[in-house]
């Protein structure tokens, strides 16, 4: 036994050694080869929501670009990792993807007669997009309300087509791909469509797929499954690679079920109070007392770290897992009375792991703080123009 825990210490501190190395080599790659990508992509999508014709879909695809684009460069992290020649086409298809998600987010909360209908005939575009033997439709709003957006959904999911026919491994990733596409799908627009149809279906649902292989608890698959547009990030990021294969391609998608699962669990916990005033803590009035037990947190990590140490560029899935955690427990709400016993317990179960992101975090939220602070006190000026 004394064997064994030794050399799972030594496991853990080269482990800890090299997520350190992948988060250095991350930002060396990201700010010159990824984010002035993000930043145009970014911009060519605002552009084109400015011409929506309807004032409704332009005015909600706007509010999602401007209050969600930092989802966007997240998720276009991912790319660091893919071979130079392919990252652009990489971020391309990662910033579409994720646009048209908080897009779709937006569309299938809105209220409709009918929201499980509506709402499978939205995503399809999202499934659409991931899938090379579907040509993309013209009719996506069939059921909705509202349909005049001057093709801004269908461009999107245009988009990521376009740029993931371009990548070496597409056929390798592309059936993982879909099944989490569907996932995630299925999870957003029975969620949405809790309030009118009730949350049975949402339960069964879950109940159900969760027994298929994930290993999580089917609370957990349901939190994973919400927020797997993460899966198809980190699969996009692994089609850049002529190498990958579809084992491996299966086994991203279900290590980022759990990364995935982990966000959505911490996202609920630190912004429940805030929920329950808007009326919408949906996760966590699944669980007993409306509460996450310290464990339960702590076994999704653990479970997601596993995981990921047995993937090609396991440091820097680890460090995307740990940077997750890091930045949901930096955030000054993770301080509250009901998130900090199961913050503290998972933070101890990733150290030494998680202490390096956490600071980085921690220090990153503190200079934005102070850029808020400095720009609240700067006097106002009363030069006029020349």
């Amino acid at each position: 036994m004394e064997h064994t825990g030794l050399a799972f210490a030594l496991a853990d501190r080269w482990l800890t050694a090299r997520a350190g190395l992948a988060l250095l080599l991350a930002n060396i790659r990201y700010w010159p080869t990824v984010a002035p990508v993000v930043r145009t992509e970014l911009h060519r999508w605002e552009q084109h929501a400015l011409r929506i014709p309807d004032p409704v879909l332009k005015a909600l695809a706007l509010q999602k670009l401007h209050d969600e684009r930092f989802n966007a460069q997240v998720a276009a992290t991912l790319a660091v990792t893919s071979p130079r020649a392919n990252r652009k086409r990489v971020v391309e298809a990662i910033v579409a993807y994720e646009v048209m998600y908080d897009y779709l987010d937006g569309l299938t909360e809105q209220p409709t007669p009918d929201p499980l209908r509506d709402g499978h005939q939205l995503f399809r575009a999202f499934t659409d997009a991931v899938n090379p033997n579907i040509q993309l439709d013209t009719n996506y709003y069939h059921y909705h309300p509202r349909a005049k957006d001057g093709g801004y959904l269908k461009e999107l999911a245009s988009a990521v087509k376009l740029a993931l026919a371009q990548l070496p491994a597409l056929g390798a990733i592309s059936e993982a791909a879909q099944v989490n596409a569907v996932r995630c799908a299925e999870a957003q627009i029975r969620v949405h469509a809790t309030p009118e149809v009730g949350a049975s279906q949402l339960r069964d649902w879950a109940t159900r797929e969760a027994t298929t292989g994930s290993g999580l608890e089917w609370r957990e698959f349901l939190a994973g499954a919400v927020a797997s547009v993460l899966a198809v990030h980190a699969l996009i990021a692994a089609a850049a690679d002529q190498r990958t294969t579809r084992e491996q391609a299966a086994a991203i998608g279900t290590t980022y079920l759990s990364i995935s699962a982990l966000s959505t669990m911490l996202d609920s916990l630190i912004d429940y109070e805030r929920d329950v005033i808007t009326g919408r803590p949906w996760l966590l009035e699944q669980y007993e007392d409306h509460t996450l037990k310290p464990g339960q947190l702590t076994n999704v990590a653990r479970h997601a770290t596993r995981r990921a140490r047995t993937l090609p560029n396991a440091a820097h899935h680890t460090m995307t897992l740990v940077g997750v955690v890091a930045y949901y427990t930096s955030a000054p709400a993770a301080s509250g009375e009901l998130a900090r016993p199961p913050i503290a317990h998972l933070h101890h179960a990733l150290r030494p792991l998680i202490t390096p992101t956490l600071a980085v975090m921690r220090a990153w939220r503190l200079a934005k703080q102070l850029r808020r602070s400095a720009r609240h006190r700067a006097p106002p000026t009363n030069e006029q123009p020349t």
